[in-house]
């Protein structure tokens, strides 16, 4: 089961804390290289978008990265997010061999 003390730290802010402030990048410039939009990047940074696939691909090659690791911070704040919000509604699902008797 899925389990964390604290809620993850958005892709964005990993992305603004962990490379564009180190290497003094602007998110023009990034979005620039990532033939992409100001408005992207800084949804990105802002926690207002998530990281996509095609976006995970490009930071990768940028940053000399891999698309996992933009894709895995991206589905560890997903799971989280939605573990809080859900939590009650998930808790009245059981598991299959609780409720049959048998495995799966």
């Amino acid at each position: 089961m899925y389990s964390l003390k604290r809620k993850p730290t958005h892709p964005g802010e990993i992305l603004k804390k962990d490379f564009l402030e180190p290497l003094e990048l602007t998110q023009t410039a990034l979005a620039k290289e990532l033939n992409t939009t100001f408005r992207t990047i800084n949804e990105l940074m802002n926690e207002k978008r998530n990281i996509s696939p095609e976006m995970a691909i490009k930071l990768s090659r940028y940053f000399g990265t891999t698309v996992e690791l933009w894709l895995n911070l991206q589905n560890q704040y997903d799971i989280h997010k939605i573990n809080a919000k859900k939590s009650k509604t998930l808790e009245r699902i059981k598991p299959y061999c609780k409720t049959h008797g048998k495995a799966a």
